[in-house]
């Protein structure tokens, strides 16, 4: 009983930190019980308000050089909950009714390097979008394939023009610290203005191309570098 009373306090405090940063992202700090009490009352909620980052995501380099989604534009937080980081994502400017796939990359612009599927984003009528996802998003996130690579894989996509990989590269540690916005189909891209190009960056890989990234940022200076859990 003493275990599960633990992990139910542990998910309580989550939960309160998660309330005050989707607050914190919508408009400032909104108060809770847990946010009342002193620090070391909730350990999760004040990592939630001290122990986090907040930066830009800008227009893709694709983007720029289409000349296209001008005025799109995004805002991201990332709060440590201990065990977990939160982030959410507030986006703008974009055309309205879009799915977008948000995924955590190696590198701001093409050539993207190791990258992994995060979420989706939904614009509404106005092109704006927000979404809280929840996960390793700091300095230690990471991709790895243990050697030897050519290790079985599902194929679950096995049309051209990007069907799934059988089997997997072999690859120590490699950190991924940066951020990118996908269109979630080329008919999506097209509603902005830029062009049709089918990309790999979806659930079923034919995505638009990319949208909003962090090269804003350094290629190796990635903004998830900078929380430290």
């Amino acid at each position: 009983m003493k275990k599960a009373r633990k992990v139910s306090a542990v998910f309580l405090g989550l939960g309160a930190g998660l309330l005050a940063l989707i607050g914190m992202s919508i408009g400032g700090p909104v108060r809770t019980v847990a946010a009342d009490k002193p620090v070391g009352a909730n350990e999760p909620v004040a990592r939630a308000f001290t122990n986090r980052i907040d930066f830009a995501m800008v227009r893709s380099a694709g983007a720029v050089a289409a000349n296209c989604i001008q005025n799109a534009h995004a805002a991201v937080r990332v709060a440590s909950l201990g065990p977990v980081e939160a982030m959410i994502v507030d986006i703008g400017g974009l055309p309205p009714n879009i799915e977008l796939d948000l995924f955590v990359i190696q590198n701001p612009n093409a050539p993207f390097g190791m990258a992994w599927y995060q979420g989706d984003i939904e614009t509404d009528a106005n092109g704006e979008g927000h979404q809280l996802f929840v996960g390793r998003f700091n300095i230690e996130t990471f991709i790895v394939a243990q050697p030897p690579g050519g290790q079985p894989a599902p194929v679950v996509h096995n049309q051209p023009p990007f069907p799934d990989a059988s089997a997997n590269p072999a690859t120590e540690p490699i950190h991924t610290f940066h951020l990118g916005l996908w269109f979630g189909s080329p008919a999506a891209a097209q509603a902005g203005g830029c062009p049709n190009t089918v990309t790999r960056f979806n659930g079923e890989h034919n995505a638009g191309i990319q949208a909003l990234s962090t090269r804003n940022f350094g290629k190796l200076q990635g903004p998830l570098r900078q929380l430290t859990p």
